[in-house]
């Protein structure tokens, strides 16, 4: 279910927009319009959609329109034509009072440098949009030392903002948004002034954050390996327009274009693409009942040398065995079950190609793919792994 939709969004700075509207029509570049009137198209005709409950994440170089894309969704950019629609209302049609209760109540942003007040604690910060909501002090201290455990911050509720780190800092903004309890969350490339080791742990924090709340995220960066690791989605823009959405590890096995191609050729697949994402399907199961010379039959029409040993009942994983296995079976008059290997790997489907190598270092057989259900869904050679990593 889509959270926000929009559509034909256009935004151009310039003491005459909508004159300059006509020549977005006619398809200019953001450069002859410029060059030809002065004014600068900031996004050009920009669609897309974000569920409910997605991290939707927009990246762009510098002067790709990011920034500004964002900004038109909660109106601190007034778009020049186009629609936004949140739950379905056009929210470019709000009166004054609509677009405050919107701001208050169903959107919060945070923004890349912080914007706390330097003069407050930080449990004073947190406060800061309760307090314009009207909550009672007791309310708003509850919830706000609350959302600051949550962060990581417990303890810190009366220091002065001075006093904190950049990633603490950010944990600040981080929980003044989400104490109002928003239903979006704007964040404009909010880690991009942190060192490395703190931009890190700030990942992880909004990931596991994100697998509680299930917020609607929108994420601006310029990081291609922070918007991968964060995205479910993932919009690329150029020149304020949009080359290419999709997940992560579509784009990287599918790039629409060579601006795409060229932007994700130096990111670390290892950390982006996943087990089920390389994973082959298609695999030789038997149950450990069959008769070891019709399995031997299995093997050699699908010229493989191994095959994976499902309990009928619920797919689950029992084992593997080899065709050699097999023919000793046959040979020593044993069952499968007598001659089958326990000791394979097998890797949740979500596993990081990255982990999937040092286990693979390890087996000499395929690793065993499996589903929420611990069920058996495919498989992974290590050909497989070099392979996704060139």
């Amino acid at each position: 279910m889509s959270k926000i939709r929009v559509e034909n969004l256009t935004k151009i700075f310039g003491k005459h927009p909508k004159k300059i509207l006509q020549n977005v029509e006619k398809g200019m570049t953001r450069e002859e319009i410029f060059k030809m009137t002065g004014q600068t198209v900031g996004i050009s005709k920009v669609n897309f959609s974000v569920n409910e409950g997605e991290t939707f994440v927009i990246m762009g170089l510098s002067g790709s329109g990011k920034s500004t894309l964002i900004r038109c969704l909660n109106l601190l950019n007034k778009p020049t034509a186009g629609k936004i629609f949140v739950d379905d209302e056009n929210i470019i049609d709000y009166d004054k009072k609509e677009l405050r209760e919107f701001r208050r109540n169903k959107i919060a942003m945070v923004f890349q440098h912080f914007g706390l007040f330097s003069h407050k604690t930080v449990i004073e910060n947190v406060e800061f949009g309760l307090e314009v909501k009207g909550l009672s002090k007791e309310e708003r201290y509850d919830i706000s030392k609350e959302t600051l455990q949550a962060v990581g911050l417990k303890g810190w509720e009366n220091f002065r903002i001075s006093e904190l780190s950049g990633g603490m800092k950010q944990r600040v903004g981080l929980a003044r948004a989400l104490a109002n309890d928003p239903e979006i969350i704007l964040m404009d490339e909010p880690f991009s002034a942190l060192d490395p080791l703190i931009r890190r742990d700030m990942h992880s924090e909004l990931l596991d954050l994100q697998s509680k709340m299930k917020k609607t995220i929108v994420f601006i960066t310029h990081d291609v390996n922070e918007a991968f690791k964060l995205g479910d989605r993932v919009a690329v823009l150029k020149d304020g327009e949009i080359v290419q959405i999709d997940t992560p590890e579509e784009i990287i096995e599918n790039p629409a274009n060579d601006y795409i191609k060229n932007f994700v050729r130096d990111i670390d697949r290892s950390r982006i693409l996943k087990a089920e994402n390389v994973m082959k399907k298609a695999a030789i199961k038997f149950g450990k009942a069959l008769q070891p010379k019709i399995a031997i039959t299995l093997l050699e029409e699908a010229d493989v040398d191994y095959g994976f040993i499902i309990q009928r009942e619920t797919s689950k994983l029992e084992g593997i065995i080899t065709i050699d296995d097999l023919a000793l079976a046959v040979k020593q008059k044993k069952t499968i079950e007598e001659l089958m290997h326990s000791d394979y790997k097998a890797v949740h489907k979500d596993v990081y190609i990255k982990e999937i190598i040092e286990i693979a270092l390890d087996t000499k057989y395929p690793i065993a793919v499996l589903n929420d259900n611990e069920e058996f869904i495919g498989r992974i050679h290590r050909g497989t792994l070099l392979k996704a990593l060139i």
